[in-house]
């Protein structure tokens, strides 16, 4: 598609966000049920970009009510989707994997703003769907949170520099732990 068909397409879904009603009748049609209420709490688990306060606050517009650490037991962070530049960037991804974790930023939502968050990933859409898991927060308590997750293809590749930087200082200015922190350290950016 070229630029003009995406910023129109963005533009649909940012107006349609705005209205609980016609959310639902475009997830109807996306095949997909909105439930509960626009004002109805529920927890977003952040392992990517949403994790850096100038992409969800700034970026995406979001004002959560909470925010605490929180790792996702039985997956692994992955970089299998592909980013633009095309070949040059790898956005994250989850990968079911029972012997790995993800850590992450747990935010309190409503509803609503989970609507308005999907319009700016795309949900629904071709790439992101939501993914319902139980996530565990730094002190250990259990939270039923929804994430994003896409199929990915079967080799990762490498995020550009700027989003993996994304992801390293949301991670340690959300008080993610030191392994974390290390493994992200670790990842080797694009070239």
């Amino acid at each position: 598609m070229n630029n003009f068909v995406w910023s129109l397409v963005r533009w649909l879904r940012a107006r349609v966000a705005r209205s609980w009603q016609l959310s639902r009748t475009y997830y109807r049609l996306r095949g997909l049920e909105l439930t509960g209420r626009p004002g109805e709490e529920v927890w977003y688990f952040a392992y990517g970009a949403n994790m850096h306060d100038s992409a969800f606050l700034v970026r995406r517009g979001m004002r959560p009510l909470e925010w605490r650490p929180g790792r996702a037991q039985g997956w692994r962070l992955r970089f299998n989707l592909e980013g633009r530049p095309k070949g040059k960037a790898a956005p994250a991804n989850l990968y079911a994997d029972p012997s790995t974790e993800v850590w992450g930023v747990l935010y309190r939502i409503t509803r609503g703003a989970l609507v308005h968050l999907d319009a700016t990933e795309g949900v629904p859409g071709l790439r992101y769907r939501h993914l319902w898991l139980e996530v565990e927060d730094i002190k250990g308590q259990a939270v039923h949170a929804v994430t994003y997750i896409a199929n990915g293809l079967e080799a990762d590749g490498n995020p550009s520099l700027r989003y993996l930087t994304l992801l390293r200082d949301g991670a340690q200015a959300h008080g993610l732990p030191d392994h974390w922190l290390r493994l992200l350290n670790g990842i080797k950016a694009a070239e």
